[in-house]
C-alpha cells in the first residue's frame, strides 16, 4: 500500500519490502568499502542494517498518514484566542549532505471553529521533520498543513535549528542557528498578532 502526501510528494510504499531492505544493505556495505573500511570486520558486520533500519526511521515521514495520526482529533469550539504550542523538540536530515539537523518549532494559530488536539501538534511537526528536508521548506509545510486541517485564522509557525553540515563541515560554525519562519493569514496581515506570537515564544527562552 501507498501514500500521497500532502505537499505533492510521490508516492512511497507503506513499509519498505525486505528486497528493497537488502539492496540498501548492500549499497551501505559499498560505502564502507569506498571510505576504506572493512565491512566484514567486527564492529561493521550489522552496521548496514542498523545503518538501513536507523534511516527508514528517520524519514517515516514519507509514509505517515495524517488522517491516522490526528485520529477524530479535531474539535468543534467556540474558543477564538491564539493557541500556541512552543519548544517542540525537532529532529531532520538535510538534503544536500543527510546529516543531521535539529532544533525547535514553535506553532500557533487563531482557530476559526476548530482546534487540533495539542497532543497532534508535535506529531504533526514529525511527519514532515521525519524526511530529506531543508529548514525552509519543513517550516512552511507545517503551517500550511494546519492551515488545510482546520482554516484557522492565522498559522504562524518559527523552527529554530542547528545543522550539522555547517558545524561538522564546510564553514565548521559551532554556535550558529538558522531561524526560519511561516506566516499565514492574520500571523501574516497584522502586525500586533505576529508581535504577540514572538514575544510569547522568547518569553522564558533565555
Amino acid at each position: 500500500m501507498s501514500t500521497t502526501t500532502r505537499d505533492g510528494a510521490a508516492a512511497v510504499p507503506a513499509v519498505p519490502s525486505e528486497a528493497v531492505s537488502a539492496e540498501a544493505e548492500t549499497w551501505v556495505r559499498q560505502l564502507l568499502r569506498h571510505l576504506g573500511e572493512d565491512p566484514q570486520r567486527e564492529g561493521l558486520t550489522r552496521t548496514p542494517q542498523r545503518t538501513v533500519q536507523a534511516l527508514e526511521f528517520l524519514t517515516s515521514g514519507y509514509r505517515a498518514d495524517l488522517n491516522k495520526i490526528l485520529h477524530g482529533a479535531l474539535f468543534t469550539v467556540s474558543y477564538d484566542q491564539m493557541v500556541i504550542v512552543k519548544d517542540i523538540e525537532m529532529f531532520s536530515l538535510c538534503e544536500h549532505h543527510m546529516l543531521p539537523f535539529f532544533g525547535r518549532c514553535h506553532i500557533a494559530y487563531l482557530p476559526h471553529g476548530k482546534v487540533i488536539g495539542l497532543s497532534k501538534i508535535p506529531r504533526i511537526v514529525d511527519v514532515f521533520a521525519r524526511r530529506l528536508q531543508v529548514q525552509e521548506r519543513l517550516t512552511t509545510q507545517i503551517a500550511e498543513t494546519i492551515q488545510g486541517l482546520i482554516q484557522p485564522r492565522g498559522v504562524g509557525v518559527v523552527v529554530e535549528a542547528r545543522h550539522l553540515c555547517m558545524m561538522m563541515r564546510g564553514v565548521e560554525k559551532q554556535h550558529s542557528a538558522a531561524v526560519t519562519s511561516a506566516m499565514l493569514g492574520d500571523f501574516r496581515t497584522c502586525l500586533e498578532t505576529r508581535n504577540e506570537f514572538l514575544s510569547l515564544i522568547r518569553a522564558n527562552n533565555h
